[in-house]
């Protein structure tokens, strides 16, 4: 592949040996080091190999001090160093004609594939959606980010303004399903709007952000206004701990369990995108020329990045008049799936065992059965740490999920399977109350074209966001609409100008008041 001077220091298309394993860095204050550990579990998902050198770092002092430098009104802010929005735009503009380069999105596609392994159009769609965030902030755009309001006051002189306002020194946790995009739109943000993030990606993936970290400094961001540490989980809970006083917001995307836990550590100071069992509902009017494309867009939104999406399709509920033609659909189409091409591949957070006996937990279920996959993948290399499952489907019957089976029906399976459920006209109530009791809301998807169903349906539910119409699906690129969960005042957003401001600012109110003397006036009388 062609090389990348400047900031590429890992070939991706190259198996990585021991000898000469890539090399992954901390920045600290401006500087690229060394820990002094390095990590011995950053294995190739698809062979067992050792092919990355990831820092294992435990001194968190320095990280700590990064915190410290940064006070709370922020690196800039509207009234100070406003300079620095036009040059987070300038940057963004030089970022994005880098990412148009076909060597470097080639290079960053391939990055991703070799640590999260995926179809390759999964890949580049990651970088493209990447690079469109950096054009849609570039020139003036960041500036807007921080526009403001004034209202009259009460008399001659005085006058209310609004600003949005940093919160400073802050902290950024990303998963390993989307090693560029989530880092890279999330940080963004953090410093469109003032802030200073200490950065913190899962290991497994960490390198592919170190290298866009590269890039960005290559297109003119100062080394400076970003720290990037390379841990354990673990680790990281602990820098949170000691340093929680120094921390005014932590921004997590991830699993809900750690989400809540990092929340519990810094007393609620939290901005959250965890996880979701997202859910999808076909609606009853059936419409034969749509059958094969609900099909595919089903099978994408369950099955894509072997169902490693935080959006996947985790169940869905298909009307009666819909299950005869397009079951045998999507087992059709989730047969198709292969390891060769990646659009089924490794499995990072859950192993086999553990998925096939969520599998028999489900069947053993009165009337559940299983209508495709169940197996795992056959002929590979893939480690005995990772999962590697056929695209499954378990159907559920509704009344199931007013048993004690309920956690059990919901559990989020990250990995290429679904909760498939069937309904009548008469049980769309039950199907709205289990919607109710689902616990996280973040994608979700109503098919139909009839606006009365629809209006019922999306008045009924809170997830963040939501696809409606035939063309309804749960996944969807971030940098074109507002991404993230509702129904929790913690909630974090992605992708567009709304969504950065109320993740990375709050709002702040300068009431100016430069008036007369009011007429009248005297000394009060002591109280």
């Amino acid at each position: 592949m062609p090389q990348v001077p400047a900031f590429a220091t890992v070939d991706p298309a190259q198996g990585m040996t021991e000898a000469s394993p890539g090399h992954v860095q901390n920045l600290v204050a401006g500087s690229w080091l060394d820990a002094d550990h390095a990590r011995d579990d950053i294995i190739d998902p698809m062979n067992g190999q050792r092919f990355l050198h990831v820092p294992d770092t435990r001194v968190h002092a320095p990280f700590i001090e990064g915190l410290r430098s940064c006070p709370k009104s922020g690196l800039h802010n509207p009234l100070k160093n406003p300079d620095r929005y036009l040059a987070l735009g300038a940057i963004c503009a030089r970022a994005a004609t880098l990412l148009r380069q076909d060597d470097i999105a080639d290079y960053f596609t391939r990055l991703i594939q070799r640590v999260m392994p995926k179809s390759w159009p999964q890949c580049a769609a990651e970088v493209t959606v990447t690079r469109v965030f950096l054009e849609n902030f570039s020139g003036d755009s960041v500036r807007f980010l921080s526009r403001g309001f004034s209202n009259p006051g009460d008399y001659q002189g005085q006058e209310t303004r609004g600003y949005r306002w940093p919160f400073g020194p802050v902290v950024l946790i990303a998963p390993f399903n989307f090693p560029i995009e989530i880092p890279a739109l999330q940080v963004m943000g953090a410093l469109f709007m003032g802030n200073r993030p200490l950065v913190k990606v899962d290991s497994k993936v960490s390198v592919v952000f170190e290298q866009f970290l590269r890039l960005l400094i290559h297109a003119g961001l100062p080394a400076t206004d970003v720290d990037l540490i390379h841990c354990p989980g673990s680790e990281m809970g602990k820098l949170l701990d000691v340093a929680k006083d120094d921390i005014r917001m932590v921004q997590f995307t991830g699993s809900s369990s750690v989400a809540e836990q990092v929340s519990t550590i810094v007393n609620g100071a939290v901005r959250l995108e965890d996880a979701g069992f997202d859910w999808k509902v076909i609606g009853p009017d059936f419409q034969a020329d749509w059958l094969d494309y609900v099909a595919w867009q089903s099978d994408q939104d369950a099955y894509s990045a072997s169902g490693q999406k935080c959006s996947a399709q985790s169940i869905i509920f298909v009307h009666e008049n819909w299950e005869k033609a397009l079951l045998p659909k999507l087992a059709e189409l989730a047969a198709r799936r292969k390891l060769d091409d990646l659009t089924l591949g490794p499995v990072l957070t859950w192993t086999n065992e553990k998925m096939l006996a969520h599998i028999d937990a489900l069947l053993a279920i009165s009337d559940a059965e299983l209508l495709f996959g169940g197996k795992t993948l056959e002929g590979h290399s893939i480690p005995a740490c990772y999962g590697a499952l056929e695209a499954t489907a378990v159907k559920v019957p509704l009344g199931a999920f007013g048993t004690a089976q309920f956690e059990l029906i919901t559990t989020e399976l990250f990995g290429p399977f679904q909760i498939v459920v069937t309904y009548t006209d008469s049980e769309l109530p039950m199907v709205l109350d289990i919607l109710e009791r689902i616990s996280h809301h973040l994608t979700a998807g109503v098919v139909s074209n009839d606006a009365l169903f629809l209006k019922k349906v999306l008045g009924a539910t809170v997830n963040g966001t939501t696809y409606c119409g035939m063309r309804g699906r749960t996944t969807g690129a971030p940098q074109n609409h507002w991404f993230g969960p509702c129904g929790d005042p913690r909630a974090a957003g992605i992708g567009t100008p709304e969504a950065i401001i109320a993740t990375w600012s709050g709002h702040r109110e300068i009431v100016s008041d430069q008036g007369p003397l009011p007429d009248g006036w005297s000394t009060p009388p002591p109280t």
